[in-house]
């Protein structure tokens, strides 16, 4: 009855295991895994996400110094996805039961991701028409802004290795677009990117680090509103492909975070005006694809 009113039990047969005296909600029930690599040594900090019949994420997490997940959720079914950097991802199902006997999955064995061949050495220019440069930024606490840059233009330098690549894109500031005009005349004015002064934003790297799989870290300089600061772009590589009119395409989604304050955008400033403009910490999402330099396109 005591039990029944709490609304909670205790894992049976676990008085001698390291769960002993664990309890959890009488409609729940304990899940556990580990994750391992193919020689089976432990992936730490490995993502995975469990989704319930309807597709809905219940629960999502890392796992521990030991390649461990363990966690409390309702009792059903589920979908669960396992991810790590350079392993390809492990998809599979979950039964949550009640009657108090824990579910162990045992070991996930994730598998060492095929690389995707990378373009070719030469001269290489970003396509305009299909990559996009885009921004996000908290509205002074309240929701979001999305906003991006229509005028850039890049050209990158494949090398013999990746590790002897550079790229340089240079970015109309003035082109800035919110879907706003007022807030992105605001934008544009001195209290921001200040363009009559500082026409261009500008970002050359010539450091490209690969971190297993498809991922890679692109380190490089950014120049924003005259100050120049180091920016680390996270980015997945996408591969090579064909286009409609025959041409070599290869694509890279990358992501980073902006701090204004890092470019004597003295935010502060304009609240203490309360003008309501964008926060202070940018996210950038950029999908980028790039063609061998010079080659035309009709249907862009």
């Amino acid at each position: 009855m005591i039990r029944h009113l709490l609304g909670r039990r205790k894992i049976a047969n676990q008085k001698k295991g390291a769960l002993a005296g664990l309890s959890v909600p009488q409609s729940a029930g304990l899940l556990s895994f580990r994750v391992i690599d193919p020689v089976g040594e432990p992936l730490v900090q490995a993502q995975y996400t469990l989704n319930d019949s309807q597709g809905r994420k219940v629960v999502a997490g890392e796992t521990d110094p030991y390649g461990w997940g363990v966690v409390v959720i309702p009792v059903g079914e589920y979908r669960m996805s396992v991810s790590a950097d350079g392993f390809a991802a492990h998809l599979g199902h979950a039964s949550v039961r009640e009657g108090g006997a824990p579910v162990t999955l045992g070991d996930l064995t994730l598998h060492v991701a095929p690389t995707l061949p990378l373009p070719e050495p030469g001269e290489w220019e970003i396509e305009a028409a299909h990559t996009r440069i885009g921004f996000t930024a908290r509205h002074i606490g309240l929701g979001r802004v999305y906003g991006g840059f229509g005028n850039f233009a890049g050209a990158i330098r494949v090398g013999s290795t990746m590790e002897h690549t550079a790229m340089h894109v240079v970015i109309d500031a003035a082109s800035i677009d919110t879907n706003v005009k007022m807030r992105d005349n605001h934008l544009r004015s001195g209290d921001f990117l200040d363009v009559e002064n500082f026409p261009t934003l500008e970002f050359y790297s010539d450091r490209f680090v690969h971190r297993g799989g498809q991922n890679w870290v692109i380190t490089g300089g950014l120049t924003l509103h005259g100050v120049t600061r180091t920016v680390t772009l996270d980015a997945q590589y996408n591969g090579v492909r064909v286009g409609m009119e025959g041409e070599t395409r290869a694509a890279i989604h990358a992501t980073t975070e902006l701090h204004r304050g890092d470019y004597d955008i003295n935010w502060q400033t304009m609240l203490a005006r309360n003008i309501a403009v964008v926060g202070s910490n940018i996210k950038v999402d950029l999908d980028i694809q790039i063609v061998p330099k010079g080659t035309e396109l009709e249907f862009k």
